[in-house]
């Protein structure tokens, strides 16, 4: 690996391809986004503890294993102990969440590094596992808990790689914000009431972020692939948990 990305070896680095992407919960050293590969990411672990209740649960993401799969997200360093705390907490006791590692890549290709994921399996008592997406689809827009309503969950997941990984492919996160905003305007549902009317700073304008697009823009002119990298200093208040 080239000297000049030693420093991001140093530390303890958490990937998240769920709401951790743009609300963390926690203090970290740095953040940058990028993708795993052997994984796809599917709403298939059930919640009753943030976006659900006993009675109801909502669904949450979770990955499987697919050897051809890339699940694109947000790596942070982790400052403290506190944090892991926190994680541990949100993620395994409350969210049924396993640990495992697994390699980071930044999205310029050039970094890559060993983090900690959160996956859910059929093991957990929250499983709810594999179902049609126009079913998954009427859970979460039927769905809310303590943290707020399923649809948040699902349509700021989305936001999130719509405006800072635009040349991320997730048919299956995206097919179901699609059919999740069409039961929401069939059923006069208000999009604000169940965004919560809130809003989540998204910083994302560390060094590593600087350095990341500067080599993914050269790479780019030699290769003239077309994206437009959106990343805005703040981003909307409207993902594994």
């Amino acid at each position: 690996m080239d000297n000049k990305h030693n420093n991001i070896d140093n530390g303890f680095w958490v990937f998240g391809y769920g709401s951790l992407c743009w609300h963390p919960g926690f203090s970290y050293a740095k953040s940058m986004t990028g993708y795993v590969k052997g994984f796809s990411r599917r709403f298939w672990q059930g919640n009753a503890t943030h976006r659900g209740t006993v009675e109801k649960p909502g669904r949450v993401v979770t990955l499987i294993e697919d050897k051809e799969g890339i699940v694109y997200g947000r790596a942070f360093q982790v400052q403290d102990s506190a944090a892991l705390t926190y994680l541990e907490n949100r993620e395994c006791a409350l969210g049924g969440y396993l640990t495992t590692i697994t390699t980071f890549h930044n999205r310029a290709g050039v970094n890559q590094f060993p983090v900690v994921i959160y996956i859910a399996t059929n093991k957990n008592e929250h499983w709810l596992g594999e179902a049609s997406l126009q079913t998954i689809a009427r859970q979460i827009t039927e769905c809310s808990g303590p943290s707020g309503h399923n649809a948040e969950y699902l349509l700021r997941l989305a936001e999130f790689m719509h405006r800072y990984l635009p040349e991320a492919h997730d048919e299956h996160l995206f097919t179901l914000e699609i059919l999740v905003r069409s039961r929401i305007k069939e059923e006069n549902m208000c999009l604000v009431t169940l965004m919560g009317n809130r809003d989540f700073v998204i910083d994302l304008n560390e060094e590593s972020e600087a350095e990341i697009h500067a080599e993914a823009n050269e790479r780019r002119r030699g290769d003239s692939f077309q994206f437009s990298a959106r990343i805005p200093s703040k981003t909307l208040r409207c993902v594994k948990m």
